[in-house]
């Protein structure tokens, strides 16, 4: 891959192009292990003085006519829709992304950023009933500096759901990307919006590592929390922020169910759970985690899945053909084997799959798989398609619910309205009839339940209760009169 010029060559986005206190970052390909670019590494100090600046540059930025935001959101959304590779030339060799998803991932950037723009203009309140002869509204206004922490699988979309909206509501923002994906999820985004016309002190990019992003949660000039990642960090997040009474918003792992029903068709069927489960190597929260079938088609669909597991090519994304790339290390990578090799051992038949090259894990798919398997029980984040049978819906729902995740869920079946009426009785953040699990729009809203989720949704005017706080406000024509 040819390697264009970029600003942030050892450098972090502080308003401007900076070094950063802790040194620099190599950004590696997982697929070759190829150093792609060197960025800058920031340090807490690095922290202190991004709050200290989006602080003091965020009242001016809420104050100015909302028409100023919706212009930089959109004139971002242009540049990037004339330009995509501008992002997908990084989110490819940095994230592993297939080039088909990178594509896809770059058009939610610009839909956020689009919507961001139309958010910036929508009524910010509401004018309330009361008993007194007065003025009552309730009104959505900046929470100031928010934090977003963001993840390595869909880094740009993570990052950027949440950068926009809340810029566009008249918020500071200071954005600490994963550090494997820097660029994608953080510094190109940066680039764009400076492009586009944010003015500087608003938007802060701080590749690092742990200590920082802990820092971000406990630092008392930071409002708000947005956090994207497992559930188990989510949780240590939860606690820390907890006695500091501060707005947390937490997007979380899933273990999500995709139902098929005795009508539904068992081809197409396994062609949703493919899609459901392969998608950028399995490394999405939303991925189809458990395939549950009926009995009578438990052995027909799983046969056809492996089918078309053995048939996707799997490779360095950078080449075309390769439709799936490489699990993001060598720490994850081994994680999903022994998640695979462990359901085996207790019972799973392995169908398709099972073995890697590199980092590259073939799509794997496990029939018969007992419901209390690591692979049925556990969130994978790989290219690994459990599949087990249920006799009754009811049973199948049961499953579903007794899941510690509520994230997303699919159902497949041929009778739409049926499945409807399903939904009622699952406990889930997103249905899709008959879709498969995996689904995201900039005008949905977007969160998950149980352990998958907490605080605010994401995505259109939902945006407003997760970036901004409610307050209400009273006017009168004369002081009240009062009996003391």
């Amino acid at each position: 891959m040819s390697t264009p010029t970029v600003p942030w060559d050892s450098t972090i986005f502080d308003g401007d192009w900076v070094p950063g206190g802790a040194g620099t970052l190599d950004v590696t390909a997982p697929a070759t292990g190829e150093v792609l670019a060197v960025v800058g590494a920031a340090d807490t100090g690095d922290l202190d003085a991004a709050v200290t600046a989006a602080r003091s540059a965020q009242p001016a930025w809420a104050a100015r006519p909302y028409t100023d935001r919706a212009a930089v959101m959109s004139k971002a959304a242009a540049l990037l829709s004339d330009d995509p590779a501008r992002l997908s030339r990084w989110l490819v060799p940095e994230s592993g992304s297939g080039q088909g998803k990178a594509a896809f991932e770059v058009g939610l950037v610009a839909s956020e950023l689009s919507e961001a723009a139309g958010l910036a203009s929508q009524p910010f309140g509401q004018i309330l009933r009361s008993q007194k002869p007065r003025m009552s509204i309730g009104r959505h206004v900046p929470v100031g500096v928010v934090g977003v922490i963001s993840p390595f699988n869909f880094p740009a979309i993570l990052s950027m759901r949440s950068v926009a909206p809340a810029l566009a509501l008249g918020n500071a923002v200071i954005l600490k990307p994963d550090p494997r994906t820097p660029i994608a999820g953080g510094l190109a985004l940066a680039d764009l919006l400076a492009e586009a016309g944010l003015p500087p002190g608003l938007l802060h990019v701080l590749p690092s590592g742990a200590d920082v992003g802990s820092a971000l949660v406990t630092h008392a000039g930071v409002d708000c929390i947005s956090f994207t990642g497992s559930t188990a960090a989510g949780r240590r997040i939860a606690e820390t922020a907890a006695p500091l009474l501060k707005k947390i918003h937490l997007e979380l792992g899933g273990n999500n169910a995709l139902l098929v029903l005795p009508d539904a068709d068992v081809e197409a069927a396994a062609s949703a759970g493919a899609w459901g489960s392969f998608l950028h190597q399995g490394q999405i929260c939303m991925t189809a985690g458990r395939h549950l079938v009926p009995a009578a088609m438990a052995e027909e669909y799983t046969t056809r899945l492996a089918d078309k597991a053995r048939s996707i090519p799997v490779g360095d994304p950078t080449d075309a053909d390769n439709v799936l790339g490489p699990i993001i290390d060598r720490r994850q990578l081994e994680r999903v084997d022994e998640i695979v090799q462990t359901s085996v051992q207790a019972g799973a038949i392995l169908a398709a799959g099972g073995t890697f090259d590199g980092l590259c894990y073939r799509p794997t798919v496990l029939g018969s798989v007992p419901v209390d398997s690591p692979a049925f029980t556990q969130e994978i984040f790989g290219p690994v398609a459990p599949v087990a049978a249920y006799d009754t819906v009811d049973e199948a729902i049961d499953i579903i619910n007794a899941s510690e995740y509520g994230l997303s869920v699919g159902i497949l079946t041929g009778n739409a309205f049926r499945a409807y009426e399903l939904a009622d009785r699952i406990r889930s953040g997103a249905v899709h009839i008959n879709d498969q699990t995996v689904d995201d729009e900039a005008v949905a809203p977007f969160g998950g339940t149980k352990a998958s989720g907490t605080g605010g949704h994401f995505g259109s005017s939902v945006n407003l209760d997760t970036f901004c706080d409610l307050q209400w406000v009273t006017m009168q024509a004369d002081i009240e009169k009062y009996p003391f």
